[in-house]
């Protein structure tokens, strides 16, 4: 390593205490995104919530309390503001203790850069490399344009941290960065693996009817992703490649199998291409120096444009409620904010913009409520407050246990009947009635 950049290092390294003492009053403070929680830098700014007003904290799904949040239950001195809520988030949010802010992920960078003051980066980076540069890990979404904004930034090491390949933008080099200060070095948060429902199963079977060689990959988290990726793992398909926003354990899954290559990709061939990598330790060590793995702003993963660059693009995301009108309702629950809007908008409209290519849109035909009934995802209309994820003008196919339904190029009432007959057949008859109440049924139609 470079003598010069040792010197800088050194020169830069600063306590915790010490580090934040650049923070003011009224200052906009950028916290970080997933996987890579700021741990020392929140405790010492923390510690001057007396001296502070006005601070405002921003993230992107941080995964673990905010100890300046913890502190301060009455929002005096710091407000927390998330791009995308994880549980920890949505929990503080019910509290009045976070804050959403909705936005189109490919457009966020361009959003910090245009109209965000940011005063502060606090980032949560690997060790320095030899030459002077240290890597954002597993989190390149918004960080790159928010350390570009930020009058100070402060990188905060953590060893634990696998250094992610890009791309473009997935690091920093010390000339850039104000002050250092190295942290516990604790281990990545881990995501259990969730457990797979019947319906996921069911959903997942039909996914996979949808799949060809030489496809390019979106899938999110969870369950009905977990199992795909199992599925493609212990089929015969080819060639598959990977363009998505998040980067999970089911893709390693793939990869090892030999399922995914990439080598039929139009742009990045044989690089699964990603914004963020949340998981197991199994993925971060697969993640680690891995060429194969390619880090990049969520300006350039998530931009339709560049989504459809690449062939038979299947992109797969969740849903909490699609409505008759096919309206999809995928981040809150009435005004409840569960998630956000994330990547399911880019990923959906690029998927039709690509050659061959389908958006789907995954959900359980039927949910349990808090009373024990069962209740249908399929809905007349949204419930009162519901916020619109994917506009009916976008949903391109809805997929449930029962079936997949194609929806672009057909009218109201032909999207009611489709999404009918993929509804759980307990609800079919209600449907079909509240579908002519909205007067979007023909006495002609019929169900499967």
């Amino acid at each position: 390593m470079s003598g010069f950049w040792i010197r800088q290092y050194q020169e830069k390294l600063k306590s915790p205490d010490d580090a934040v003492r650049v923070v003011k009053s009224g200052d906009v403070i950028f916290m970080g995104e997933f996987a890579q929680n700021i741990e020392v830098l929140d405790a010492a700014l923390a510690r001057r919530k007396d001296e502070l007003s006005d601070i405002v904290l921003e993230t992107t799904t941080r995964t673990r309390p905010l100890k300046c949040v913890d502190i301060d239950p009455k929002r005096e001195v710091f407000t927390w503001d998330d791009w995308h809520f994880s549980g920890v988030a949505r929990k503080y949010s019910e509290a009045g203790l976070a804050s959403y802010i909705p936005f189109t992920y490919h457009q966020g960078p361009g959003a910090v850069t245009r109209y965000n003051k940011v005063d502060v980066a606090f980032v949560q980076v690997t060790p320095m490399d030899d030459n002077g540069f240290f890597n954002f890990s597993t989190s390149c979404s918004l960080t790159p344009a928010y350390c570009q904004k930020a009058r100070t930034v402060i990188v905060e090491v953590n060893s634990q941290s696998p250094r992610c390949l890009g791309g473009n933008s997935e690091g920093i080099h010390i000339s850039e960065v104000d002050f250092v200060v190295e942290g516990p070095n604790n281990p990545l948060l881990e995501l259990p693996a969730a457990a797979a429902s019947e319906a996921d199963k069911g959903i997942a079977a039909y996914v996979m009817e949808l799949m060809e060689d030489g496809a390019t990959i979106q899938l999110g988290i969870g369950g009905l992703p977990n199992v795909v990726g199992s599925l493609i793992a212990q089929s015969d398909l080819k060639d598959i490649g990977v363009h998505t926003e998040m980067l999970a354990d089911s893709y390693v899954d793939m990869y090892e199998a030999g399922r995914v290559t990439g080598k039929r990709k139009n742009i990045d061939r044989g690089k699964m291409v990603y914004t963020f990598a949340m998981g197991s330790k199994k993925l971060y060590d697969f993640l680690d120096n891995n060429p194969i793995c390619s880090s990049n702003p969520v300006n350039y993963t998530n931009d339709p444009d560049i989504i459809c660059k690449n062939d038979k693009v299947i992109a797969i995301n969740n849903a909490l409620e699609v409505d008759l009108f096919t309206q999809v309702a995928s981040e809150s629950s009435g005004a409840r904010q569960i998630s956000g809007t994330g990547g399911q908008l880019d990923f959906i409209f690029g998927a039709f913009k690509s050659e061959g290519g389908k958006g789907l849109i995954c959900i359980s035909s039927t949910f349990k409520k808090k009373d024990g009934t069962v209740g249908s995802r399929i809905v007349p209309t949204l419930s009162p407050g519901t916020i619109v994820t994917c506009p009916r003008s976008i949903t391109h196919y809805v997929v449930t246990e029962f079936g997949y339904a194609q929806m672009k190029g057909k009218s109201t009432w032909q999207r009611a009947e489709a999404l009918i007959n993929i509804a759980h057949p307990d609800f079919r008859d209600e449907l079909i009635k509240q579908a002519q109440e909205l007067n979007i049924w023909r006495r002609s139609n019929k169900i499967a």
